[in-house]
């Protein structure tokens, strides 16, 4: 229920008039669901805003300019930009199950955009990052500065890189590429709604869905990453899900209702964009957990494959975890070690294959996809990542003719 009138009797009008609405829509919905599962209702205050001194508004246009201006002083650049958003996330739950939170955290996010341009080619090189915290926090990983040169570097690298033939390889995706498939090509197949209209994980729980070195969680409660939700909206507490463990598939992503349906715990993952939007099933902080290996000794085990870092240009998955993304930087990798970079690449697959075929696991863990949003009916701030994986995928690239060039 929303109100224009602040006065006490606009306010306390809009009250009686949602306390009315909720009466007879929660009677509505017990005539068409089970019931709910409890979870833990959260009590008092979840406040993550660390207090540091921000640049005013004008001080941050004018770094914003600044960086443009020094992507554009840049041989073959013709084109740059630098995209900020902040979002004050502030929220207040109260229902007749024992919830009374009031939560306050910040998010924000940056991207760089570098466009490079010869007399018959076009190339894109982007640097992002995004956080729950401070202004500090946002460049604790890359300076604005380092982020430009990166996206100079990737748009000029690419602009004079040879296109990579296609077929399948053994790869190393980065932590950035190991969050979109754990996001995307798994997380939304594992959200209970979509389990119960039939994804590809139905009644799939305690089979063996990846290898033995893939645990993959979702939890919210990990500082100033993105999708840190520490009380999702129907006044649930955040709690870590193990999603998969050890290559065995253990748990589904749930809102109560479908919690109660699979008899399982709620665990913070019922989540609505504003006031106006039904909380519904969405995932928060999704990653692989790190393993044991280093990543030079992956490379080196490689006689012929490519070492692929960061989404490119467009991606999409379904309900069967068939995916395809596009990749910003990638390298061929030859006898062991990595050589010249390649462009033009697409990675696809079914993701659990995916997942089947890792044979190591580095011992990093990197959340890499915190400046964007999930977009599933309704806008939701999330984040994903892991260690670097070795896996088979297959590369879509330029395809030789036979018996020609």
């Amino acid at each position: 229920m929303a109100s224009s009138d602040l006065s006490r009797q606009g306010l306390e009008t809009a009250i009686k008039e949602a306390g009315e609405a909720a009466v007879i829509g929660g009677e509505i919905k017990r005539e068409k669901i089970a019931g709910l599962a409890s979870g833990e209702p959260a009590v008092g205050e979840f406040i993550y805003v660390e207090k540091s001194k921000e640049p005013s508004l004008e001080e941050k246009l004018s770094l914003f300019l600044k960086a443009e201006a020094k992507i554009r002083e840049n041989e073959q650049i013709v084109m740059g930009s630098v995209t900020y958003s902040r979002y004050d996330d502030r929220k207040i739950i109260v229902n007749s199950d024992g919830a009374d939170a009031k939560i306050n955290d910040l998010k924000q996010d940056l991207g760089v955009v570098a466009v490079a341009r010869d007399e018959s080619n076009r190339e894109t090189g982007t640097s992002s990052n995004g956080v729950t915290g401070s202004w500090d926090d946002l460049f604790a990983q890359k300076s604005l500065d380092e982020m430009v040169e990166e996206a100079v570097r990737i748009a000029r690298q690419n602009l004079q890189a040879e296109y990579a033939p296609g077929g399948e390889y053994t790869v190393i995706l980065d932590p950035m590429l190991v969050g979109v498939l754990a996001h995307e090509a798994i997380g939304h197949t594992v959200e209970a709604d979509f389990v119960l209209s039939g994804s590809i994980v139905q009644d799939k729980i305690g089979e063996k869905v990846a290898s033995e070195l893939v645990t993959m969680i979702d939890d919210g409660t990990i500082e100033k990453t993105a999708g840190m939700v520490l009380v999702d909206d129907e006044g649930v507490c955040g709690e870590k899900t193990t999603i998969i463990e050890k290559g065995i598939l253990r748990e589904y992503l749930h809102n109560r209702e479908s919690a109660y349906l699979f008899n399982a715990e709620p665990r913070g993952n019922a989540r609505a964009f504003t006031y106006r939007d039904e909380p519904i099933v969405r995932m928060t902080n999704t990653c692989i957990l790190p393993g044991e290996d280093e990543l030079d000794d992956m490379i080196a085990e490689i006689d012929d494959g490519y070492y692929l870092k960061g989404l490119g240009q467009g991606g999409q998955a379904d309900a069967n975890a068939e995916f395809m993304f596009g990749v910003r930087e990638a390298y061929h990798i030859k006898d062991g070690e990595v050589r010249e970079p390649v462009k033009g690449i697409t990675i696809s697959g079914q993701a659990f294959k995916v997942l089947q075929s890792v044979d190591a696991a580095s011992k990093e863990l990197q959340f890499a996809l915190g400046r964007g949003y999930c977009g599933k009916f309704q806008p939701a701030k999330v984040d994903a990542g892991g260690p670097y994986l070795r896996c088979r995928v297959t590369l879509g690239g330029h395809q030789q003719a036979e018996g020609g060039e």
